[in-house]
């Protein structure tokens, strides 16, 4: 039984479709959705990362909230009375969602997000996910 589920969300279509998908398919599950936010780059230099050190935790959390708020909106379009939990992690998608899909049963996946050009120079995240993945991944298209 899927009692809890991760749902990686990123601003995309693609994404909003696996958190619907996720709803219908388990409406008893916990459903948490996460969102990563890129962290500022190492070849800016130690000087520019201190700098940015102070309001790098909040501005995460101004752009995971927008991506948190589109996911509330899901919800309330949805007959359920679903309760999803939101987090947000800081640094490489990939690397976040395997990070944290050791604690649930499913992780649920828009088949591609981004732009092309993500797609082709970083590669697509859900193909990665599927194979690093310590859970159960399901790619919704």
């Amino acid at each position: 039984m899927i009692s809890r589920v991760l749902v990686p969300m990123d601003g995309s279509e693609m994404s909003e479709h696996a958190l619907e998908y996720a709803l219908k398919t388990f409406p008893d599950a916990e459903i948490t959705v996460l969102t990563v936010v890129g962290e500022p780059s190492s070849m800016w230099g130690a000087a520019t990362g201190l700098a940015l050190a102070d309001d790098l935790e909040e501005t995460a959390r101004e752009q995971a909230q927008s991506t948190f708020d589109r996911a509330d909106e899901i919800v309330a379009g949805t007959d359920g009375d679903a309760n999803i939990q939101t987090v947000y992690d800081l640094g490489h998608p990939v690397r976040a969602i395997i990070n944290r899909a050791e604690k649930y049963d499913t992780v649920v996946v828009g088949s591609h997000g981004g732009t092309l050009s993500d797609n082709l120079y970083v590669g697509n995240v859900a193909k990665k996910v599927v194979h690093q993945s310590p859970v159960p991944v399901i790619v919704v298209r």
